[in-house]
């Protein structure tokens, strides 16, 4: 089992995370391919939260066959998460670039120009993964 903050006892192919005000919902399901992150993200320790998400996303991504979907609707996120969040993009960019499928799907409200914005600037950096905004009304 991977274990973050108050992770929910799972197979170890799956890591899940509880939002809190600070930190939002995870649900990385190896097995499946799909990957989840829902919520707000300004955690005290950036680095020790988003650390086991992507050591846990290197150590499950080893097979470029293997199809990936991240879907992430973040409301609002530090510059700190923005790193990491950047550091994990890189590793499922590597990924792509192996071979396997991924596909990142950006959702944000329609109206919030803000992280329209961030996502735009995130999908600048893929080119072997695709990077897909999705607005919701």
């Amino acid at each position: 089992m991977t274990a973050v903050n108050e992770a929910a006892a799972l197979p170890s192919d799956r890591i899940v995370v509880v939002a809190t005000d600070r930190s939002p919902a995870v649900d990385f399901d190896f097995a499946t391919g799909r990957l989840s992150l829902k919520g707000e993200s300004y955690p005290e320790d950036a680095a020790a939260f988003f650390g086991p998400l992507i050591n846990g996303v290197r150590a499950h991504l080893t097979d470029p066959a293997d199809a990936i979907v991240f879907d992430l609707e973040l409301a609002y996120f530090n510059s700190s998460s923005a790193k990491a969040i950047m550091n994990l993009f890189q590793v499922l960019e590597r990924t792509a670039q192996a071979g396997a499928s991924v596909t990142i799907n950006w959702h944000y409200a329609a109206d919030d120009e803000a992280m329209q914005e961030f996502g735009e600037d995130f999908a600048e950096d893929f080119e072997s993964a695709q990077f897909n905004m999705c607005a919701k009304s």
